[in-house]
């Protein structure tokens, strides 16, 4: 039996399909997976004065609990290779143009459970990243519930956990970046994470706009990861020289799709 959810979360609009046979246990995954989006949106809300992350970044306190660590962690990794494309800093020029010499994941460093800024202006912001946490979060939830089958789509940030009951892969339709109201194609995935990165959606970390691969109009990555399918498909925007085992699809300004 397929039960459909859908609520907000992070800005962003969320669907979970469940496919369980007692609507009991369906019904307390979805409530275990809204809770710890709940959980991450108010611990890393970097517009919140009171966030974890926003007292990270007032330099009110400067350790790291061992979730923050690891996302932190893998975003200097993730730094160097999208070779400084996918930037958590980016927000520190929001609100003033003039700093950009303080933007870059190597303005701050990670010593045992501390967190350490070069500089007194750098600020983080986990935006899509914690959106593509949450959604591994969520996968987590629904295997201690012993679902074996879901589909997790949080604003386009996406997990097909097993197959359908019917054995068939979970079939994604990459949206046409010129018409919205269309698809180009479609891929099968089981198991795999599946993230698209187009102009027509806000380019989270993208470093600057005018860094844009004006050629390339969508990316699309399937991965393993929902954190890695965002981070190059967000990158994959600004330049397709990125190097990367995954499947990644271009669509570019002649609505030809050019599997990478």
């Amino acid at each position: 039996m397929l039960e459909i959810y859908k609520f907000t979360s992070m800005t962003t609009s969320c669907e979970v399909q469940l496919y369980c046979n007692d609507k009991t246990i369906s019904n307390n995954c979805i409530k275990d997976i809204m809770l710890e989006c709940k959980r991450l949106e108010q611990k890393y809300n970097y517009y919140d004065k009171d966030s974890y992350l926003n007292k990270l970044n007032n330099r009110t306190t400067n350790i790291l609990d061992s979730e923050t660590k690891s996302l932190l962690s893998s975003a200097k990794q993730y730094y160097k290779k999208t070779n400084t494309i996918f930037d958590i800093t980016i927000c520190t020029i929001k609100d003033d143009s003039t700093l950009s010499d303080y933007i870059g994941c190597d303005k701050f460093n990670i010593k045992k459970n501390k967190l350490y800024f070069s500089n007194e202006f750098t600020k983080i912001d986990l935006g899509g990243f914690v959106k593509e946490y949450s959604v591994n979060q969520a996968i987590k939830i629904i295997k201690k519930y012993k679902i074996k089958s879901a589909l997790v789509n949080f604003g386009g940030d996406i997990f097909a956990h097993g197959t359908k009951p019917n054995n068939e892969k979970f079939e994604i339709a990459i949206t046409n970046p010129i018409n919205k109201q269309e698809s180009l194609f479609t891929i099968s995935i089981s198991n795999q994470a599946l993230t698209t990165s187009a102009l027509y959606e806000r380019e989270d970390h993208i470093l600057s706009k005018n860094r844009l691969n004006k050629n390339i109009l969508s990316a699309t990555v399937v991965s393993n990861c929902c954190i890695k399918s965002g981070v190059y498909s967000t990158s994959y925007i600004v330049s397709d020289k990125i190097k990367t085992n995954e499947d990644v699809y271009l669509i570019n300004k002649n609505q030809e799709v050019i599997k990478v």
